[in-house]
């Protein structure tokens, strides 16, 4: 355990109010120390909380958290922000069960008033606690100052300009930090940066666009050069200061975000002096002061546990590869023999596995950032080019562009293909992360072809399948983690579309599964077998289009049907119920249940614990096939 006096006396923000600056800097030492501690136990997002240690002690340190409202950006970085605020106590059940969520959550902490996981959000959300205060909202605290921090990478996403633009024609005070920790500049430039930051400290606001246009010329000759690239840089930069000034924002910066000194300075005399948009741009490093962090490709964006002295991770050994990298594998193989294949992500490149096919063919994959709605639209462009486009997003992040899905792709009936990573449960990244929605909001649109794979060999087959299909939009879901452990084809074969498998004949009762619960199927029918219970199992493979023949014929030869999915209600078993009712199969006595995530948002947890909530695990399975055949557990008839 690190060693943290200062630290030790900090239990609120409160606390940090008599801390002398030396102090702050101690302090800050210490909170890089306690993070690397705390998520070397847990894991979890080390590399943007490292990056922003000093903004987090200068942000509690300057303004009055929770009446001045602190809202993180996707806040993978909120970790030094939580171990600050009354949380320090429970940071090492961090992504846990009932444990700290991996992100802000407004149930947790008032010092949260603002939930995120997905990115560009921030900015919107501040302007709507700025006008609240102008309103008079929430009169009780008072609402004060609203911060917004945002990354480099979360401000290019149209949301993010959105906001700005209706922050800046609203005029009001309020605060956009900028923590941008990929842009690279020189010495000289960081010395005109300190020199104009302590320039606009020491005068009125109104003179900032005065002393950014006469400073150059009172800088050391050898510093000038330097000065007017960094000016040069600025002005034509897409996150500079004059798009921002003509957004209607008061622009300050860049200054170093790691010289706490220098962030005191400014933050101070912002709250004192501001009363119009502020945007302050702050130059930090990801996995600064952990020298494995910093050192790796992410910048130790995301960590299993892990050894602090060397930063080695803790990963137990699987014999069965990831779903994500079979995904990619079998996309690759596909694209040697078509080269009309072309791959598209939104900054996640390395999370789809569209890194491995980019090592292949650079020409054909795009990451298109943090811009699902624009991903969608670019798909749908290729698509109608003539080239056969993967979408490639986690189910979570394509709800954002689902307008463009209905919109741009499935009214045109483009052939765009979307591999939707991340389906169902996922574990410590909690509900914000689960894919839960994806077949519902897709197998709804007209001309739609929407597959889920039951194990790494389906998913083969099923990439195979997209490629094949041109007659309008295909969609096919796989979980993160790993795969059953299958032995894997040689090459994917395209699937019949609308045609499901049979995996064993039973009576009396028959299972319908869509994608991989068909393991926990099995593992349940297991048990039921030593009760004389025999189910027929099938894998529907499709929810759109459903393969009719072979539900019907369960439906008519068995006194019971049970579909299962990793989805939300009105999703594959919604769509099977609506055959079985259009069919009148129900007039004839069969017993028809659905099993599907629960009306409820599930929080972080293991997959198996969040199944076990969800009631969708093989003890579970079993006592429904129970339960619905009128048998109690001990056996006996209900």
């Amino acid at each position: 355990m690190p060693q943290t006096p200062i630290l030790d006396r900090v239990h609120s923000p409160a606390d940090m109010k008599s801390l002398s600056d030396r102090e702050l800097r101690q302090l800050a030492d210490e909170l890089r120390a306690e993070t690397i501690a705390a998520v070397s136990e847990t894991g979890g997002h080390l590399g943007a909380g490292l990056g922003v240690v000093e903004l987090t002690v200068a942000l509690h340190a300057v303004f009055d958290t929770p009446r001045d409202r602190l809202i993180w950006d996707v806040s993978h970085q909120c970790y030094p922000h939580k171990i600050l605020t009354g949380r320090r106590d429970r940071i090492r059940t961090l992504r846990q069960k009932d444990g700290l969520s991996g992100f802000t959550k407004r149930s947790e902490s008032p010092y949260d008033p603002f939930g995120a996981a997905h990115s560009s959000t921030s900015i919107s959300a501040a302007l709507g606690f700025t006008m609240a205060r102008e309103l008079g909202g929430a009169p009780d605290p008072a609402l004060g100052d609203a911060i917004a921090v945002i990354g480099d990478g979360s401000i290019s996403a149209g949301m993010a300009f959105e906001a700005l633009n209706n922050a800046g024609h609203l005029g009001r005070r309020m605060f956009v930090i900028l923590n941008d920790n990929d842009m690279s500049i020189a010495p000289p430039t960081g010395a005109l940066s300190s020199y104009l930051s302590r320039l606009y400290a020491d005068r009125p606001m109104q003179e900032i666009k005065h002393a950014m246009k006469s400073a150059f010329s009172l800088l050391p000759p050898p510093f000038q050069e330097g000065a007017r690239r960094a000016k040069d840089l600025l002005k034509h930069m897409t996150v500079g200061g004059t798009l921002f000034e003509e957004l209607g924002f008061n622009y300050l910066g860049p200054i170093d975000g790691h010289d706490l000194d220098q962030l005191l300075w400014v933050l101070r005399t912002l709250r004192e002096r501001a009363d119009e948009p502020m945007l302050l741009h702050v130059l930090t490093k990801k996995g600064k002061g952990y020298a494995p962090a910093e050192g790796a490709e992410d910048r130790g964006h995301a960590r299993a546990k892990f050894d602090i002295v060397t930063g080695k991770q803790h990963k137990a050994p699987s014999n069965a590869p990831s779903y994500t990298k079979v995904f990619a594998e079998s996309l690759i193989a596909e694209a040697r023999r078509d080269d009309k294949i072309v791959a598209v992500t939104a900054a996640m490149p390395d999370g789809t596995g569209l890194d491995l096919f980019a090592r292949q063919f650079p020409q054909r994959m795009f990451d298109v950032a943090i811009a699902e709605q624009h991903g969608v639209t670019f798909c749908a462009g290729l698509a109608a080019g003539g080239m056969k486009p993967f979408c490639a997003m986690y189910s979570t992040f394509l709800q954002r562009g689902y307008d463009q899905v209905v919109h741009d792709v499935a009214i045109q009936r483009l052939p765009v293909r979307f591999a939707i990573d991340r389906a169902g449960l996922v574990g410590a990244d909690g509900a914000t992360h689960a894919g839960s929605f994806d077949v519902a909001f897709l197998a709804n649109l007209p001309g739609f072809v929407v597959m889920a794979a039951a194990d790494e060999a389906e998913l083969v087959h099923m990439v195979a399948t997209a490629v094949a299909h041109d007659d309008g939009p295909i969609a096919f879901r796989f979980p993160r983690g790993e795969g059953e452990g299958v032995e894997m084809p040689e090459r994917g074969i395209p699937l019949e579309i609308g045609k499901g498998r049979m995996i064993r004949e039973g009576k009396g009762v028959a299972i319908l599964s869509f994608g991989t619960r068909l393991g926990e199927v099995l593992r349940a029918c297991e048990a039921l077998a030593a009760k004389g219970i025999t189910p027929s199992v099938a894998d529907a493979r499709f929810a759109k289009p459903l393969d009719r023949e072979m539900i019907l014929r369960l439906a008519r030869t068995h006194d019971a049907l049970i579909t299962i999915e990793e989805g939300a209600v009105g999703g594959f078993g919604s769509h099977v119920a609506q055959l079985l009712a259009d069919e009148g199969v129900f007039d004839h006595g069969l017993k028809f249940r659905s099993m599907v995530l629960p009306d409820i948002f599930i929080d972080q947890a293991s997959p198996r614990d969040m199944y076990d909530i969800a009631a969708m695990n093989a003890p579970q399975i079993e006592a429904k096939v129970l339960e619905v055949m009128g048998v109690a557990q001990l056996g006996k008839r209900a």
